[in-house]
């Protein structure tokens, strides 16, 4: 079991930049491929970005490419989403999500859920 809190949401002007964080605790970090996602209102919850279990290697939706960055910190068990340039359209709940089977696109491949942190980005 994994429990996941985010935390760092905000409101943000258009084309500033926000930092939102996910603390894992309950099993053994570097066991989790980590990600993050995104629910905009009236829209499905999408992929944004991945991590692998080592931190070696990042995925990330063609939308974010180049503006977000994720991390992991193994010391605190922490993954981090760094989003530069926000645009309005990416206001949304962002969540973090963990999960055994390295699969990194597939929302359904995701074992555990954050709660999600509200992101406003203002026009």
């Amino acid at each position: 079991q994994v429990q996941l809190a985010e935390s760092g949401g905000g409101l943000v002007q258009a084309g500033g930049s926000l930092r939102v964080s996910c603390a894992a605790s309950g099993s053994t970090f570097s066991n989790y491929v980590m990600a993050w996602f995104r629910q905009a209102p009236g829209k499905e919850r999408e992929f944004v970005a991945a991590i692998s279990r080592s931190g070696l290697s990042e995925y990330y939706a063609d939308s974010v490419k180049g503006r977000f960055t994720i991390s992991r910190e193994k010391v605190n068990n922490t993954v981090f989403l760094q989003m530069n340039s926000l645009k309005p359209e990416e206001t949304a709940v962002y969540y973090c999500a963990a999960s055994r089977s390295g699969s990194y696109y597939r929302e359904l491949s995701y074992d555990y859920w954050g709660q999600g942190t509200q992101v406003t980005v203002s026009s």
